[in-house]
């Protein structure tokens, strides 16, 4: 049994049984992806994998379990790799980060451009996604730490900590008969057509469920998962927009007023998570901490420790987060 054998059938597994795929994104040929699961196949005595002809079908229960195992095995080379790295030269490496458009944008420059100066050696990625597509990239080891308001508390290997709290704000044109409203209500949002974010983003959840609450049906005319192209149908008429308050600048966001309704809806807290067993470098302890001074390398070591979400949450909890 090798550990490349092991790696393929895990990468084969992650790219829904597409050895094509699989192949391309290891930069290797498909026939030999194909030879060495067929090789630990016979050496197991067992079926990882059901075929039809020559292509995969489905994981059998026995593969289930290996490919489970197999991923853990990974987990600790790579834990290997990270600790010989952080003795041989601890300023050295490599951060992947995903996370949503709305942190890229508005809260992680600079952090990233603080990081940087600091470790200049790093190699520092960013993957954009859904919040799902964010928490399963760190669920499955493709990035080291995932970013997000949603979606981190479905995958229980993951280790999530609370980093700081945010609500929102309308925009509307600067013309609109709102604009001139203090302390704005749902009756008054649900008056107007509404853009804001699809469902599953930046708290869209929280919005939702505010209006229901109210007993409101506020009529949704456009949704997207960036912040930048709702202010922009904003400023097109399309509708009032509703988005993270961090999103907004009056400086450069011309044309359009914010007004604040952090009392209509209950706040939403954006969390950073890693997988749970993850050797974490000194590097990213200090991603961490620049992120979320009070998350300390003490208090990010004693969440690690812990087992599962439930456990975390109540260490964190009543610890009073950052406003944004």
């Amino acid at each position: 049994m090798k550990l490349q054998q092991l790696k393929y059938i895990w990468e084969v597994a992650r790219h829904d049984l597409n050895v094509s795929a699989t192949a391309e994104s290891l930069f290797t040929s498909q026939p030999g992806i194909s030879k060495q699961i067929r090789m630990l196949e016979d050496e197991l005595g067992i079926q990882i994998f059901r075929r039809s002809g020559k292509h995969l079908t489905e994981l059998t229960p026995a593969g289930k379990a290996i490919v489970a195992v197999a991923g853990e095995v990974l987990d600790k080379v790579n834990n290997v790799k990270q600790i010989a790295q952080q003795f041989a030269d601890s300023s050295k490496g490599s951060l992947s980060i995903a996370t949503t458009h709305t942190q890229a944008r508005y809260m992680l420059p600079p952090v990233i451009h603080s990081f940087i100066e600091k470790y200049p050696a790093v190699t520092l990625s960013m993957q954009q996604g859904t919040p799902l597509q964010i928490s399963e990239m760190a669920s499955t080891g493709m990035v080291d730490f995932a970013i997000a308001t949603e979606a981190l508390e479905l995958f229980g290997n993951l280790v999530m900590m609370p980093c700081y709290r945010w609500n929102r704000s309308v925009i509307v044109p600067q013309d609109h008969p709102l604009a001139s409203i203090k302390k704005i209500t749902l009756e008054q949002i649900a008056d107007y057509p509404l853009v804001t974010y699809v469902f599953g983003f930046t708290g869209r959840s929280q919005l939702d469920r505010a209006f229901d609450s109210a007993e409101l049906k506020p009529q949704v005319v456009f949704t997207a998962t960036d912040a930048d192209v709702i202010k922009t149908y904003v400023k097109l008429g399309l509708g009032i927009g509703i988005i993270a308050s961090m999103a907004y600048n009056s400086q450069s966001d011309t044309g359009l007023v914010a007004i604040d309704c952090s009392h209509l809806f209950e706040p939403s807290t954006t969390k950073i998570g890693f997988r749970r067993g993850t050797f974490l470098r000194g590097y990213m302890y200090e991603f961490i901490r620049l992120f979320a001074p009070h998350l300390s390398r003490e208090l990010v070591d004693a969440a690690a420790a812990l087992t599962d979400s439930e456990q975390i949450e109540k260490l964190f909890e009543g610890m009073k987060l950052p406003t944004h």
